[in-house]
């Protein structure tokens, strides 16, 4: 990832796009609405009757919405770097989206509930399989901490270069945070250039 015309002062910024994936109701919609400057698009439809049976709600009792397309968002890391949010829909019968949201997408934040991380193990999968820099979001319900990172680890069976970070996907500043964090990631992936001595 580099900056073209960086070197120019009214260069346009670089436009990175980023999805925010993860199960079904681990915050996702709720992450691209607090830390996006623009007002959020959400395709939310409330869950009806036509969903029992067919959507996994065991923990997500109260939840009465869920995300039917993507949910997207803006913000503007610094004057060289945009990033574009899009929210994936965490409900196994929207999977089919993924294959179409990813397209373009430099690395994803994989947001994960403690108390239900089985959910997430597909998006891990997914951008594994792909290739796709991705890294863990721990959002902490209620603000609890019940599991070690270690234990998150072992638990997502992730690889040792794989970040993650705790937050509440509630907070702005919090939410910031796990995207620098993936931005420090990409950043150190980058393939280093080896300067050649001129003859």
């Amino acid at each position: 990832m580099g900056y073209a015309n960086s070197d120019h002062g009214n260069a346009a910024p670089l436009a990175v796009k980023i999805l925010i994936a993860g199960g079904f109701g681990v915050g996702k919609t709720t992450l691209v609405g607090a830390v996006s400057e623009v007002a959020p698009l959400r395709t939310e439809e409330y869950l009806t009757h036509a969903s029992v049976g067919v959507d996994d709600l065991e923990g997500v009792g109260a939840k009465s919405t869920t995300t039917v397309a993507l949910d997207f968002g803006r913000i503007t890391i610094n004057r060289d770097i945009v990033l574009y949010l899009f929210g994936t829909p965490g409900q196994e019968r929207f999977w089919f989206m993924w294959n179409d949201l990813v397209n373009g997408a430099m690395g994803a934040v994989v947001l994960v509930d403690t108390r239900r991380l089985e959910v997430s193990f597909a998006s891990i999968d997914f951008f594994e399989s792909r290739g796709i820099p991705f890294v863990v979001g721990v959002n902490c319900f209620h603000g609890v901490k019940d599991r070690t990172p270690e234990e998150i680890r072992r638990a997502l069976d992730l690889d040792p270069q794989v970040p993650l970070a705790f937050c509440d996907a509630r907070d702005r500043t919090a939410g910031r945070d796990v995207l620098l964090t993936l931005i420090d990631h990409l950043m150190a992936a980058r393939p280093r250039t080896t300067a050649h001595p001129v003859a």
